[in-house]
């Protein structure tokens, strides 16, 4: 078996402990607002699942787009940090397309991009992985999807938490229907919960990094 191109512990090692992109996070207050899974949830399993989407086992070549890293935290309404969270992450590659046989996207497929991985966070809540910036795509014929990855988050004694990740500056996450029924359920600071900053943190390798704070519990609806 070869050895992992993205180890986690060489990850941690040469980032410092995640690299300053966490430092920021501080313990949080409100929930993370659920949005939709979509319709291109993984429909098969695969070999790949690891924290490196951006190649695929047995194959040379990177992914196209631009590569960055997300790093993260996951914490309970008390700002506690919860360990062994499983967190399952999907997107589209650099053409907008996913990998689902219902995705009716003409884009092409990308055969170096992972698509889909899956995570668990540490003793200290975090998790870590790296990708591309998704394509844009278009969901109707007046609506265009900003860039995103989607998240699954099931803790143990919480409720699941679907959600997506949005990038900041993208000029797609203005107009998008659903960061704005976001706002409009939960508050504008909630929708900006979802919207994490790439444009200034770099991780080791140079690449744009960052910090999506997860924040788990229970509602009044949810009991």
């Amino acid at each position: 078996m070869s050895p992992d191109p993205f180890d986690r512990r060489a990850l941690l090692r040469r980032a410092g402990l995640l690299g300053l992109g966490l430092a920021g996070l501080s313990a949080a207050q409100e929930l993370t607002p659920g949005q939709t899974e979509g319709p291109f949830f993984p429909a098969a399993d695969q070999a790949d699942k690891d924290v490196d989407l951006t190649r695929v086992a047995g194959r040379a070549d990177r992914a196209d787009g631009e590569l960055v890293r997300v790093q993260g935290i996951v914490r309970d309404l008390a700002g506690a940090a919860l360990s062994g969270v499983f967190i399952d992450v999907w997107q589209a590659c650099a053409s907008g397309r996913y990998n689902h046989p219902r995705d009716p996207n003409p884009a092409a497929i990308d055969p170096n991009f992972q698509y889909w991985a899956r995570l668990l966070t540490d003793n200290e809540g975090r998790f870590d992985f790296r990708t591309i910036i998704p394509g844009a795509y278009p969901a109707s014929r007046n609506w265009d999807r900003p860039p995103h990855i989607h998240f699954r988050v099931d803790a143990f004694g919480l409720p699941r938490l679907t959600t997506q990740m949005y990038f900041k500056g993208q000029p797609l996450n203005e107009p998008d229907l659903i960061l704005r029924e976001t706002a409009n359920r939960f508050g504008v600071a909630a929708r900006d919960s979802l919207i994490v900053d790439f444009g200034s943190e770099r991780d080791a390798d140079g690449n744009p990094q960052g910090a999506f704070e997860i924040v788990l519990g229970r509602t009044p609806e949810a009991d």
